[in-house]
């Protein structure tokens, strides 16, 4: 069972953002997720710009929204998902040279109905903490999501091919078995 690197945030189970070939209906989701989720949900990634990569995008903060989907781990299998996706990911810990993509924890938007009127609290929404969410039925959780490392996020910056308004085109053939 795998656990997350020292020196990155405490976990807590927190739930996935998943924004390219790991969505639902794309090669990597059928592959690596398949039987280890539950609870998907659309979601939004505020603060974020995407980037078209080789077959998969990359996150990188910025001045826009990035749209995804929230998913959590079945329970007892965390640990092994936690382990696959910092795998395929490329991710050997918090600022490894090699990471391709560093693993952070950050806030995620739920649009439209609140995880508490399906019945289901989010690990880290603000209705676990006795908080009432904000908006019409928005509300936002702390999720892992995977963007891409600083020397990815550098090339990006300079002579990336920006994804006009965030939201990975589904369908698209993979360049390999890996992305968030």
């Amino acid at each position: 069972m795998s656990t997350p690197h020292p020196g990155s945030p405490p976990s807590d189970e927190l739930p996935f953002f998943v924004y390219g070939t790991l969505l639902p209906g794309e090669p990597n989701h059928e592959l690596f997720l398949r039987g280890r989720t539950t609870g998907e949900r659309p979601a939004v990634l505020p603060r974020a710009l995407l980037y078209d990569g080789p077959g998969y995008p990359y996150a990188i903060d910025g001045h826009g929204r990035v749209h995804g989907t929230l998913l959590t781990a079945v329970p007892g299998v965390y640990g092994e998902l936690l382990g696959l996706l910092d795998h395929l990911e490329e991710y050997l810990g918090p600022g490894h040279p090699r990471n391709l993509y560093e693993r952070v924890v950050r806030e995620v938007e739920l649009p439209g109905e609140s995880g508490a009127r399906e019945g289901r609290v989010w690990p880290g929404s603000a209705e676990e903490d006795g908080v009432e969410e904000r908006g019409e039925g928005a509300g936002s959780v702390r999720a892992w999501v995977y963007l891409a490392a600083a020397a990815v996020t550098r090339s990006l910056r300079t002579g990336g091919s920006l994804i006009d308004g965030g939201r990975w085109v589904t369908g698209r053939p993979p360049g390999g078995p890996r992305t968030p």
